[in-house]
């Protein structure tokens, strides 16, 4: 059975988890658009990060950054052998649900063109493209994408 629970970062194996995925955006991306967070910048005052466990095996992470008028998804990653059984959908709605009882109106996110699989589950779950936002800097690899949220659990049409 999957868990999806608020975790520490910088446990051995949410921290592994997260330094596969920097290095596999390393590979596929500059270092200057990469924006992951460390796993002591997921510690951070307004940062609720989560995993997903089968078997207390962390299967993935994401995380919900509390900003001025949104929240951000970040440190979305699914381990490679779990990929397709649902973990980053959980996360997501997590995270969603994380939001909504924070009473954000919204959730932004950065991600990479090419990752087609995570760019298909945002869209899956209602999120649209939209311009860049935040402190991200204007490069050719990023997509920028918002899910406006409601507070009764819907998410509005833009």
């Amino acid at each position: 059975m999957l868990i999806v629970a608020p975790d520490d970062p910088c446990a051995p194996g949410p921290r592994a988890l997260l330094e596969d995925s920097r290095a596999l955006m390393l590979g596929l991306f500059p270092a200057a658009d990469c924006y992951g967070l460390t796993p002591e910048a997921l510690k951070a005052p307004g940062i609720v990060f989560f995993t997903a466990r089968e078997v207390g095996a962390v299967l993935g992470t994401g995380a919900l950054a509390v900003l001025e008028g949104y929240g951000e998804v970040k440190a979305m990653f699914t381990a490679p052998n779990a990929r397709g059984r649902g973990v980053g959908a959980a996360l997501l709605r997590q995270i969603e649900d994380e939001a909504r009882a924070r009473a954000l109106p919204c959730l932004r996110l950065e991600t990479g063109k090419g990752l087609d699989d995570a760019i298909r589950l945002y869209q899956r779950h209602g999120f649209a493209q939209r311009g860049i936002f935040g402190d991200y800097q204007p490069n050719e690899t990023s997509v920028f994408m918002e899910k406006p949220l409601d507070q009764a659990g819907a998410a509005r049409t833009i």
